[in-house]
């Protein structure tokens, strides 16, 4: 689904009580049934005022009503958590303005937003369950009584981890985007003006890219982490000049560009001391490998890294174990087993429908947001509208933000995915 707030800013406080009041429901309920909608939201107008607004959620996709259930009830689409999270970056003022999808991979969405300063920002929507949820709930018990709810739990949870351990590595200087916000399944972070290392056709020295690379996943295991999805959707390369010295016999100062790779995309992320650590380390090795020597011709003389030699060097040098740091966030162990699980069924369901050599971000991969089987919503969950079109925000605030030039709020064509 594509992300449309044309209607937010519609909504009146009622709406927004109700939608929190779907919301809470939804904890306990696969359908939340009228009467609790109408006891938790304790709208001053009674059951006519909560009635007015589920028919304007309802209307915006926000919430859906399920054919032939047994009782009245409502359930959460994606439209509807979407748009909570949102109002709640909006009220703490991260967010004021959303603007055009620039990237959209099997288990999110991305987002430019802006302040209302004018400071643009990267907005990341978790949407695990995309591919199919079918698979996930009927084989994972861990899902319990989630039911339909069941998506909206994983994908904040890949939230929770992912801003977590993107906090966790930028205090500790590795080059990931700052972490601003997290609400339910999104995060807000800073834009990096970069390029997705996928979309590189060729680079000045592979060698010395390639050795950063390398040096970057040692780096994160000395730290007690294994990124576990290393690779070229997951990678930017950041352009940095350094101006040289100035030669007074030159008519322009030298001028040298660095290439820095900066790491997105958290929630696979694991520890040294996983189970399977040594798979994931070597898979992630295996990956920049394969995409050097395909894409660049370069091949490294040098074997390894090895799983092995790098378990050794977790810890060495008072590197702080973030994998530890992380869990004391609030990050819990079952909270980890139940997202890992979900992404690894995930995987098995994309590589099983696409075929493991398919690395295309496809929308074809996206089916019923709901992933529930053999229901159907009265109402239209897809709000598939795209907005206000290329290069324009759509307002959310209370005002319009003003930029030190005059101009209005302009898109980059940034090319930020998130493949899988």
């Amino acid at each position: 689904m594509k992300l449309d707030t044309r209607a937010m800013r519609h909504l009146t406080a009622e709406d927004w009580r109700v939608l929190t009041a779907v919301e809470m429901g939804s904890k306990n309920h696969e359908i939340v049934p009228t009467p609790l909608i109408e006891k938790i939201a304790r709208l001053k107008g009674g059951a006519s005022g909560v009635h007015k607004s589920i028919s304007a959620l309802a209307k915006a996709g926000l919430i859906a009503r399920v054919k032939e259930a047994k009782y009245d009830g409502y359930r959460l689409t994606y439209g509807g958590l979407d748009y909570l999270a949102l109002h709640t970056h909006a009220a703490r003022k991260h967010v004021y303005s959303v603007g055009s999808r620039i990237g959209v991979g099997k288990e999110s969405d991305i987002m430019v937003v802006a302040d209302d300063r004018g400071t643009q920002k990267v907005l990341k929507i978790h949407r695990l369950g995309r591919i199919s949820f079918r698979t996930v709930k009927a084989n994972r018990d861990y899902l319990k009584n989630r039911a339909s709810g069941s998506w909206m739990y994983l994908s904040r949870l890949a939230a929770i981890k992912e801003y977590a351990f993107m906090q966790a590595l930028r205090e500790e200087g590795f080059p990931v985007p700052e972490p601003i916000a997290q609400s339910r399944h999104t995060i807000v972070m800073s834009l990096i003006d970069a390029v997705l290392l996928r979309q590189i056709s060729s680079v000045p020295d592979p060698a010395s890219l390639y050795a950063d690379l390398i040096a970057l996943i040692l780096r994160l295991a000395q730290h007690g982490l294994i990124h576990g999805d290393f690779n070229e959707f997951n990678i930017l390369i950041r352009e940095d000049k350094i101006e040289a010295d100035p030669d007074p016999d030159a008519d322009q100062p030298a001028t040298t560009i660095t290439l820095t790779p900066i790491l997105i995309d958290f929630p696979q992320m694991v520890s040294m001391d996983h189970p399977n650590a040594e798979m994931y380390f070597d898979r992630d090795v295996a990956c920049i490998k394969r995409f050097f020597a395909r894409r660049f011709h370069f091949e490294s003389t040098a074997p390894g890294p090895f799983f092995a030699d790098a378990k050794k060097t977790v810890g060495r040098g008072g590197a702080r174990r973030l994998d530890a740091a992380v869990e004391a966030s609030g990050f819990t162990k079952k909270m980890a087993k139940d997202l890992e699980a979900a992404i690894r069924e995930q995987q098995q369901q994309a590589s099983a429908k696409n075929g493991d050599a398919d690395d295309s971000d496809s929308e074809d991969l996206e089916e019923d947001e709901s992933g529930e089987e053999g229901t159907t919503s009265e109402e239209d969950d897809g709000r598939d509208g795209e907005g206000e079109g290329e290069g324009s925000h759509v307002i959310i605030g209370d005002h319009v933000p003003v930029l030190e030039n005059g101009e209005g709020l302009q898109m980059q064509k940034l090319t930020i995915n998130d493949g899988t």
